[in-house]
């Protein structure tokens, strides 16, 4: 279906044209229409398929009609991060070109000069809010925002949120929008606890679930089953015989993503990271040199694993395998976008491998295994099955019916042991009394040390009473 076909305006048309969309994508081509008749919807689709503009466009073309209150908010997107937040604000300034509606996105972070430019923007009625709920949350406590004219509530990466912990606010949120309302719910995962706050949010939903939770057919999967030393290794040769250019590594803590690009920067590599350790302006810099491709590669924790759409990402680098298997799907995510190609690197260490296998059984597919460089050392066998060592800490040292389940015997067997962990030598010989005569000298002179500082040392409190009374 093209976007033409639709009924669209002919500023959203105009503004369709301008960012050369031309063809809807299968989320959006299944629910423009029943969105633009106003059912509440939710969908249920993998991440890079064009979910931002399946709902914007809809809203848009309902805000361009008229027949809304010029002075009000009159739609709220909710967001679980500043970055999708960002982003989709970004993209609404680019179908909005052609239009008079306005936009501004709230979220936390930012100095008090943007604080300020939120509370102007909600006070004149932006016509569409796109927010974080912690942030939102704080304008509604401080009454600095009035949702009571809302007509559109749109959550997008739902899942998300609720992993976040915004389902209270999300609720808090809703009491305050009016009941005749426009709702819809986008996710990549449909968990029970979504189907829970559709349920209580949403009135006689449409569904519309595709590829839930699969990676898009694009990505080109493969794994590197190595030992934590041979990584940089292996990072090192695959961008000797290609470029570094476009290339997101993900870790899964932000202490490792430091260590990480400390040590990329090293072997010459041009690389930004981002975690959340950065304030909102240091965050924004990254984002726009990579975008602006001042820097390569960026080093990132699963901060940019969801919602964020950035052009020509060519690979994708799990420096750890993740312990969620809908972690993966996003982190892959970020490329092969919209019908793109991309490739998709995991690397599997010895303790991972259990975890892998589990995404594996995921997906339903066998990601490719590639041989790792031979002057990196030989790799270890894939076998996620067989417990590796030191997976666990049961049974070192510990007993069990009687017996020790570590190494060595039982405690209470055990000959007693000297400094230096040499045996006691076996004797019968008595010893032989330690006197002044047969001891050194210098011992003897710690002796009489000893015996001076005890005979000058200060007499005792005698029945709580004061120590110069009993001098």
């Amino acid at each position: 279906m093209y976007f033409d076909e639709l009924d669209f305006e002919d500023e959203v048309l105009d503004a369709l044209d301008a960012m050369n969309f031309v063809e809807c994508t299968p989320i959006q081509e299944q629910t423009l229409e029943p969105l633009m008749e106003g059912r509440d919807l939710i969908g249920v689709a993998q991440t890079g398929t064009g979910k931002t503009a399946a709902y914007l466009l809809p809203v848009l073309n309902r805000l361009c009609r008229g027949g809304y209150p010029e002075d009000a908010i009159n739609c709220v997107i909710m967001a679980p991060t500043r970055e999708l937040a960002q982003q989709i604000d970004q993209q609404l300034e680019g179908f909005t070109y052609f239009m008079k509606i306005s936009s501004i996105a709230v979220y936390g972070g930012n100095d008090g000069q943007r604080y300020e430019q939120e509370l102007r923007g909600m006070s004149r009625g932006a016509d569409i809010i796109v927010a974080t709920p912690g942030r939102l949350i704080s304008h509604i406590n401080l009454g600095k925002i009035d949702l009571s004219k809302v007509s559109f509530f749109i959550l997008d990466e739902a899942d998300r949120m609720l992993d976040m912990g915004f389902c209270n606010d999300i609720m808090t949120i809703a009491k305050q929008l009016p009941k005749e309302r426009q709702t819809m719910l986008f996710s990549a995962t449909m968990p029970e606890e979504i189907r829970r706050l559709a349920k209580e949010l949403l009135n006689d939903p449409v569904q519309i679930t595709l590829a839930l939770a699969k990676p898009a057919e694009g990505i080109t999967q493969q794994a590197f089953v190595c030992h934590e030393r041979q990584k940089m290794g292996i990072i090192n040769k695959i961008f000797e015989t290609e470029s570094s250019e476009r290339v997101i590594l993900f870790a899964s803590r932000k202490t490792k993503v430091k260590e990480i690009a400390r040590e990329i920067r090293r072997h010459g590599f041009n690389v930004g990271e981002m975690h959340s350790d950065l304030t909102q302006g240091e965050r924004d810099e990254i984002m726009f040199q990579y975008k602006s491709r001042k820097i390569d590669m960026i080093v990132a924790t699963d901060i940019l694993a969801r919602g964020i759409d950035i052009d020509d990402i060519r690979i994708v680098i799990n420096y750890d395998v993740p312990r969620d298997c809908d972690d993966y799907i996003h982190r892959i995510g970020r490329t092969a976008r919209a019908g793109s190609k991309g490739r998709a690197i995991t690397f599997v260490s010895v303790e991972d491998q259990e975890y892998f296998k589990r995404i594996e059984e995921f997906i339903e597919q066998d990601v490719t295994k590639m041989e790792i460089p031979a002057e990196l050392g030989e790799a270890p066998a894939y076998d996620p099955k067989k417990k590796q060592k030191g997976a666990t800490r049961k049974g070192r040292g510990r007993k069990e019916n009687g017996k020790a389940n570590g190494k060595g015997k039982e405690k209470h067997n055990r000959k007693p042991r000297r400094k230096g962990n040499k045996p006691a030598p076996e004797t019968t010989e008595q010893p032989k009394a330690e006197t002044s005569q047969n001891q050194p000298a210098a011992v003897e002179t710690e002796k009489k040390k000893r015996n001076n500082r005890r005979r000058y040392r200060r007499p005792a409190k005698k029945n709580g009473s004061n120590p110069q009374e009993n001098k």
